[in-house]
Order: structure tokens, then C-alpha cells, then sequence
């Protein structure tokens, strides 16, 4: 044979399907075995083997032992996303997006048995709330766990054991991402905190803001947003004055945000234009649909809170735009829906930029400190913990609009989107 023959047959030998789980194989090696063909791509009749091997319930201690080892290969896994900088939402949202709602289902149950595995004191506060946020109302025994993902959701149990080695498979090649905060078992509570939020602003923000979303009048809207604005943005003034010159200063934080389709790039664009008037940097991460938000920690939650807001009013009046129709009786195209949300978001950016301005004026004439170097200090602990987490940056530019039509209603939108009169901060 020659070596180009003999090259051949190597690559069809590693390509070679996998033939399924051998009849001495453990639960835990029948489980490996599927999750690594997963992996590869190899999509035949080993996998299927498998999943029957798995859910053959005629021996209970076999049954038994299979329910635990796929539980437990759960529980490994989403403790590995852990080490891989995954947090509890992203981790279940990007689930749903690859594999659909039933594997989130699974693995918002695996999330919350992992955390149910350690003590509320080694845990981070955040974390907890991320977690139950997911309403899981508690995690099943292993023993239990495929009869009430079969009885719950309709599948026979071969169709459940599928979905959890598919499952088990998209979270084996999750792309490390950075580490946000301890995961659990790691948190431990002491040392210097963060400047401290003042909850009842923030829950009276949260309103404003939810008003100015439902309100149908566009000048009530801006009114209750122009508060809950100004309540943010004094309260961080304040904060950054405070900060100037401490002995241990106040370290830049990070936050991930979802940045969904359609018009995912115009969607992260308007991000941007918020987070940069806020003194922040957002790193967007297209393929997973996240952004990286950094900056000073109030900083952070209030381009959280005003990101959400805009993204509401941007849907809201693209519907009433798009409800329009042309001379030809046709609605609103794709065409005009990308132009609405990129000139939306270009001109929010505008206006932010120059609320911003008029707002460091009031408060320099009101207190007399000249907050340009107060601010520059900050932006540039914000650009140095960003050049430390993702080093060299790359950026690709946004098409520009193929519609005039939605981008002239973007921009009359985004003139009447609620921004408030200054910088969108709660420190």
C-alpha cells in the first residue's frame, strides 16, 4: 500500500463512526462514550445505541445507576462552565439558543442542584440571585431525575436521556470566557466592597423606568425617564467625588448583557453609544449574542438599566413605524427595520454625548469642581482593566442603512426615546 493510500485509510479511521456502548460498559462509560461521538460530530447509530442503553429501565439497579450518571455528568459540567467564566443566565440563555428551551429546562436544573451542593456562605450573593432567577423550584434526586424530565415535559424516556447527552455535549466545548466573579464554593464575604447603592433609588429608578417603557405618550415618557435619570446621575457624581483619592480606590467591574437577534449588530451598537457615555467600554462577543460591559461598578448597572429601557421604546416605535404602510400597500421590510435600529442607535449616541455635556456643566456651576479630570481618571482605570482582560481589540464596522425611510423614523424615535438630561449612573 502506499503512503498516500495508507494516509487515506488513517483518515477514514479517525473519522470512523462510533460503533456504540460494548456490553461491559459502565453507565459512566456508556455516557462518555456518547458525549465524546456528540462532540465529534458523529450523529449515528453508536449515539443511538446509547441513548437506548441508558434508558433501558428492565434492570432497576441498571436504571439506577444510569439516572446517577447522567446527573452527575451534569453536575460536572456546569461546575467546568464555572471554571470557564460561564455565569448561572448566560450559561441557560446560550442554551436555549443552540439546543432550544427544553435542554435550558435541564440545565437551569442542573444549575440549580450545583448550587444547592454548597453552602450560602461560600456563595456569591449575585449568584444566588442569577440562580433563582431561573425558577426552578428544586432540584430532583438523580435517581428521579429523567422520570420527571420525561413526566414533565411528554418524552418517552429515551427522548430524555437524548436531549441530556445533547446537552452535556454543547456545554463540553462552551469557549472560555472572562471570570466575572467567584464561583461557587470560591466566595468569600469580607474585604473592600464597592461603593454602596442606595436600594430605595434604585427600586424608585427601576419604576420610572417601567413607567416611561408602558406609558403611550411620548412626552410622559421622557418626563419620568428625565427623573430617573437625574436620580442616577447625581448619586454617581456624588460617588466619584467621594472616590478621587481613596487609599484602596474602587476597581472597575464587569457585566455580560445579551445582545439578541435581528439586528444584533445595531442592537450592540446602541450598547456601545450607552456604555460610552457612561464612562464604560461594551466588547462584544457576536457569536454568543453577549457583550462585556466594563466599568466603575454603578456605573455598569445604570447602562444595564438604560440599555434595557432603550431597547423597549427602539421595539416599541419601530412597531408604530413599521405599522405604516407605502404607496403600494406593503409594510415595513427588513430593509427598514436594520436603518430604523441603526439610526436609533446613532442617534441616541448623539443625544447621550450631549446630555452628558450639559449635565458635568450644571454640576461644575453648582458645586464649582471641574469634573473633566475626576471622569478622565476613571475612564482611563476603565481602558486599563479592558486592555488587561481582552488585549488587542478588534472592530468590524456596522453596515450602513439600506432604507432612508427607517433611517429618518429611527432618528425621529431616538429624538423621541426617553435618555433623561445626563449620564445614566447608580454607583
Amino acid at each position: 500500500m502506499s503512503r498516500k493510500s495508507r494516509r487515506r485509510g488513517d483518515a477514514r479511521t479517525a473519522t470512523a463512526e462510533w460503533a456504540g456502548p460494548g456490553p461491559s460498559d459502565t453507565p459512566v462509560e456508556v455516557v462518555t462514550g456518547a458525549v465524546d461521538a456528540l462532540v465529534r460530530g458523529q450523529e449515528g447509530g453508536g449515539v443511538d445505541l446509547a441513548a437506548a442503553r441508558l434508558a433501558d429501565v428492565e434492570d432497576p439497579a441498571w436504571a439506577g445507576a444510569a439516572g446517577r450518571a447522567l446527573f452527575d455528568t451534569l453536575l460536572f459540567s456546569v461546575a467546568d462552565a464555572w471554571a470557564r467564566g460561564w455565569q448561572p443566565v448566560e450559561t441557560v440563555r446560550h442554551v436555549t439558543r443552540e439546543s432550544g428551551p427544553l435542554a435550558a429546562a435541564v440545565c437551569a436544573d442542573a444549575v440549580t442542584a450545583d448550587l444547592e451542593r454548597h453552602s450560602a456562605a461560600s456563595v456569591d450573593p449575585r449568584w444566588t440571585e442569577q440562580v433563582r432567577s431561573l425558577g426552578v423550584s428544586g432540584p430532583a434526586a438523580a435517581e428521579a431525575h429523567l422520570t420527571r424530565l420525561s413526566g414533565e415535559h411528554g418524552l418517552l424516556r429515551f427522548e430524555a436521556v437524548e436531549v441530556v447527552l445533547r446537552l452535556l455535549a454543547l456545554l463540553r466545548v462552551l469557549p472560555p470566557m472572562r471570570r466575572l466573579g467567584p464561583p461557587p464554593g470560591t466566595f468569600r464575604p469580607g474585604g473592600r466592597s464597592a461603593a454602596p447603592v442606595d436600594r430605595g433609588r434604585l427600586q424608585r429608578v427601576r419604576a420610572l423606568l417601567a413607567k416611561a417603557e408602558s406609558t403611550e405618550f411620548p412626552q410622559e415618557a421622557e418626563a419620568l425617564t428625565a427623573r430617573a435619570q437625574e436620580m442616577m446621575a447625581r448619586h454617581s457624581i456624588d460617588l466619584a467625588l467621594l472616590e478621587q483619592d481613596p487609599e484602596e480606590p474602587e476597581a472597575a467591574a464587569a457585566r455580560r448583557l445579551p445582545v439578541d437577534s435581528p439586528y444584533d449588530e445595531h442592537r450592540a451598537v446602541l450598547l456601545n453609544e450607552v456604555a460610552e457615555a457612561n464612562h464604560c467600554r461594551a466588547v462584544w462577543h457576536r457569536e454568543l449574542g453577549l457583550s462585556t460591559v466594563m466599568g466603575f461598578p454603578g456605573d455598569v448597572e445604570a447602562v444595564d438599566l438604560l440599555y434595557t429601557s432603550l431597547l423597549v421604546q427602539a421595539e416599541a416605535a419601530m412597531r408604530v413605524s413599521g405599522a405604516k404602510r407605502d404607496r403600494s400597500g406593503r409594510g415595513a421590510r427588513k430593509d427598514f427595520r436594520s436603518s430604523f435600529m441603526s439610526a436609533f442607535a446613532v442617534r441616541v449616541g448623539e443625544r447621550l454625548n450631549a446630555s452628558a455635556r450639559s449635565a458635568e456643566e450644571a454640576v461644575t456651576a453648582e458645586t464649582g469642581t471641574d469634573l473633566v479630570p475626576v471622569f478622565a481618571a476613571r475612564e482611563k482605570a476603565v481602558e486599563a482593566a479592558v486592555d488587561e482582560a481582552f488585549g488587542a481589540l478588534t472592530t468590524s464596522r456596522v453596515r450602513g442603512p439600506s432604507s432612508s425611510e427607517g433611517w429618518y423614523e429611527g432618528r425621529a424615535a431616538a429624538d423621541a426615546a426617553s435618555l433623561g438630561t445626563t449620564r445614566a449612573r447608580l454607583t
